[in-house]
């Protein structure tokens, strides 16, 4: 079996040469990529961290209430903050939100419309298969060596391979959405005289909206579990205090970064969670 080894596919060789090709030949675009998610990133960041914090507290408890109407899920997001703030977390937790947020408008901006081109066109989703279970099964260190390559150290490359791992959820929940909707409901608003883009919009969006939330739900917390190695690249936020309680075996640090985690994803998930009528 020696042959068979001596005589291996070289794909890690062609996956090298690739990216050395692209950092040659398309170092303007990511450049440009890098300066426009960075304002993204930092925009995110200042409207999170220049109020008070009992401000922007109020501001999450205020899009709670608008969202769930539930006087219970805005007391435990009440309570959630101001046990950040008594742990003194608060600029971790911002950071981190700021990531998160990052990643979902930058996975719902791509992912929404291929979920829907990809519904509309069988053999595009059929080819796409492939790419988004590797997009998800590959282990999520091996995006951060290209994504240092192309973007160096910090929130940028964070970023990148945290879109690259979430972006097939909302891919995959948006064409079940649009997909699924019923057979009748697409004949009428044909016999009504509605256009592709108007059926889109008034009948295939509507009911596909409980999925795309699932979706955009999906991508917050496979975001937020990512913060952890965003941290090993040099992005800020609450995984920093936990690669740093790792390095120094430091139980109460890890526990303490780690609870806190937990405490956001619990609060982020009550938020968006899909009310059933």
């Amino acid at each position: 079996m020696e042959w068979l080894s001596e005589n291996k596919i070289p794909v890690g060789q062609a996956a090298s040469d690739l990216f050395e090709w692209l950092q040659d030949n398309g170092q303007w675009f990511f450049d440009g990529l890098d300066v426009a998610l960075d304002r993204l990133i930092e925009s995110i960041l200042w409207l999170m961290q220049s109020p008070h914090p009992l401000i922007t507290i109020a501001i999450f408890v205020a899009i709670t209430w608008l969202l769930q109407k539930s006087w219970q899920t805005c007391l435990f997001v009440f309570a959630g903050f101001l046990f950040i703030l008594n742990q003194g977390y608060w600029e971790e937790t911002t950071e981190s939100l700021t990531l998160v947020l990052s990643a979902c408008v930058v996975c719902m901006a791509i992912g929404v419309p291929i979920g829907i081109a990809a519904a509309h066109r069988p053999r595009l989703y059929a080819a796409m298969r492939p790419v988004l279970d590797l997009m998800q099964t590959l282990p999520t260190f091996v995006y951060l060596i290209p994504a240092i390559v192309f973007f160096g150290i910090g929130m940028v490359p964070g970023l990148i391979a945290t879109v690259i791992f979430v972006v097939p959820a909302p891919i995959r929940l948006t064409h079940l959405g649009i997909s699924s909707t019923p057979r009748p409901l697409l004949e009428a608003a044909q016999a009504f005289g509605a256009t592709p883009r108007q059926t889109l919009w008034k009948v295939e969006l509507p009911y596909a909206m409980p999925q795309i939330m699932t979706g955009l739900n999906q991508t917050i917390m496979l975001s937020l579990s990512m913060v952890v190695i965003a941290a090993l690249v040099g992005a800020d936020g609450l995984g920093v205090p936990v690669v740093r309680a790792l390095n120094q075996v430091n139980t109460a640090l890890g526990f303490e970064s780690g609870i806190i985690i937990v405490v956001v994803a619990i609060m982020l998930d009550r938020v968006l969670r899909v009310r059933r009528t």
